[in-house]
């Protein structure tokens, strides 16, 4: 047996373990901020492969990974059932409370606040631009991580004051090389990098990345042949659920709706489907 975890997230259960932590990706699946009943097949097992893949392949870029060997791992968690192919040993380091995210496509909430108010992180864009539409250049727009509610979006200058210029400036560039070399990479396999959000906490100091990269739970991924200007294309991540319970009556308030076998099976699949295209590229090398 093992212990019950110290921290219970909405997908991943953590158990501290001194100056490192043990997170174990399950297979609850959840969506504008409640977990739902139904679990992903296999989830927890594809996203902590996918993860630790770009991890690796980006291994120049300072990372909380330890292990992901279940060998390796302290007993009583060593090999143990619940914890084999879904679980990563990390550094542990204090989060910095914004997610860096990169968008490389007008969408989501960015086309949202767009829509609403012609900005996006507060930044004035021109009128007339159409959903989906690919920034000249990626574009960064970071998002205050709360406790409670869902993340806030904030402009880069709210960021740069509350965490300092040279912090800022620093995890900045990181996440957009990161989300540049990604996105043409996954080009290659005919899938688009539409956006994605990175994590950093400090350690001694200096900046290094966190919680997960470049899954399909953090990122956006469509199907280049089905790219239009004005439309949004065809999925390879959470965004299938996000648009089936928009066709829904719910109101995004607990409790959630009975999700459907068939839409459960989709995204299995399709996270399967992109982790092959992962490997692919990744192989590439």
């Amino acid at each position: 047996m093992i212990p019950s975890p110290h921290y219970k997230g909405k997908v991943r259960d953590v158990y501290d373990l001194g100056n490192e932590l043990l997170l174990v990706a399950t297979d609850r699946i959840s969506a504008f901020d409640v977990v739902f009943s139904e679990p992903v097949e296999d989830k927890g097992k594809i996203l902590t492969r996918i993860s630790t893949k770009w991890f690796r392949y980006f291994h120049e870029i300072p990372n909380h990974l330890v292990t992901d060997d279940p060998n390796q791992f302290p007993t009583p968690y060593q090999n143990h059932d619940a914890v084999v192919g879904r679980s990563v040993l990390v550094k542990k380091a204090k989060r910095i409370d914004f997610e860096c995210v990169v968008r490389g496509y007008l969408t989501g909430s960015a086309w949202k606040e767009y829509l609403q108010s012609g900005t996006i992180a507060e930044t004035p864009y021109p009128k007339g631009i159409q959903e989906s539409y690919q920034f000249p250049t990626p574009i960064f727009t970071p998002a205050r991580k709360n406790d409670s509610g869902h993340d806030e979006n904030v402009s880069e200058a709210t960021m740069e004051k509350e965490v300092g210029t040279a912090l800022f400036q620093k995890v900045k560039k990181i996440s957009l090389h990161l989300y540049t070399e990604a996105h043409r990479l996954m080009a290659t396999q005919g899938i688009l990098l539409c956006d994605t959000k990175f994590e950093f906490g400090l350690l001694d100091g200096e900046p290094i990345l966190i919680d997960e990269i470049l899954t399909p739970d953090s990122s956006r991924y469509w199907d280049a042949s089905t790219y239009v200007l004005g439309k949004t294309p065809a999925s390879f991540d959470k965004q299938i659920l996000r648009n089936w319970l928009e066709s829904t009556s719910w109101d995004k308030n607990p409790p959630p709706p009975k999700l459907p076998e068939s839409l459960i099976l989709e995204l299995r699949k399709k996270y399967l489907e992109l982790e092959e295209k992962i490997n692919l590229c990744l192989s590439q090398k």
